[in-house]
């Protein structure tokens, strides 16, 4: 799943909100040199985690505390807003794209467009996870590297033992170059295992982390329409593959059941 990525994101490029998107010019070119040298505390990429997500919110529909996708958000994810040590706060954007990210601040947002074709258990295992880009620290590197580009810091600069303030504009460029990043693939299956184990260990149905991927490799196949679905997927382990090694750990754990064949609904989940 892909970059809630500086925050960890499920599938990729988010189009809505990188439609604020800010040209990042050389910045992204010498933000490499910086990275290593910097000092950056997991309190810093926290604090410029919280700051990327405000100018989200900010710029994106957010969905209310009545709104049929909050009420499901909530009734699904309540009881994990403390999970593993990690204080979570869960918002919906009401897009097209579908696409869910979680940041290091502890932030997780879900699309819209995610929740129409998901079930409970597959979303259970998307968030999952996304929390655990979080819980591995995936997200650290990412804010880092965003910060670096927005600042147009380079190596020299960048070994100051201080994290600068950002002025708006700046903000709003880090937001977007933290959605434009993405995990190894390392990183990725370690996300999926702790997806897995969250599943297990709560009690909820593991085949739902089956299914969610079959469903992302669905959408990830053929035809001009599916072409940048298709480009966002290029930095991730194959959907599939991914699904097959959700079912064999299901089967060693005597926690598989066929769920038939997999496709995705013609009508919304979420109503």
């Amino acid at each position: 799943m892909k970059k809630i990525i500086l925050c960890a994101i499920v599938l990729g490029g988010i189009g809505t909100i990188h439609a604020q998107k800010i040209s990042l010019g050389k910045a992204t070119e010498i933000a490499g040199k910086g990275l290593k040298a910097m000092t950056f505390t997991n309190a810093d990429a926290a604090r410029l985690s919280k700051e990327s997500v405000d100018y989200m919110d900010k710029n994106n529909p957010v969905a209310g505390p009545k709104d049929p996708y909050t009420v499901r958000l909530n009734k699904l994810f309540a009881k994990h807003k403390s999970q593993d040590g990690l204080n979570l706060n869960y918002k919906v954007y009401k897009v097209k794209d579908i696409n869910a990210f979680a940041c290091a601040d502890g932030s997780v947002r879900v699309f819209s467009s995610l929740m129409d074709i998901m079930t409970d258990d597959e979303l259970l295992a998307v968030i999952g996870h996304e929390i655990g880009h979080v819980k591995n620290e995936d997200t650290k590197d990412a804010i880092k590297s965003a910060y670096l580009k927005a600042a147009a810091l380079d190596a020299a600069s960048a070994s100051s033992n201080t994290v600068a303030t950002l002025n708006n504009s700046q903000i709003g460029e880090m937001a977007n170059a933290m959605l434009d990043a993405t995990h190894s693939k390392k990183q990725e299956s370690q996300a999926d295992t702790y997806s897995y184990d969250f599943m297990k260990a709560n009690g909820y149905n593991v085949v739902g982390a089956y299914t969610a991927f079959k469903k992302l490799g669905l959408l990830s196949e053929g035809g001009t329409a599916q072409s940048g679905f298709q480009k966002m997927f290029n930095s991730h382990p194959d959907s599939n593959k991914r699904a097959e090694a959700i079912k064999k750990r299901a089967e060693k754990d005597g926690l598989w059941k066929d769920p038939g064949t997999v496709s995705l609904p013609t009508a919304k989940l979420t109503k």
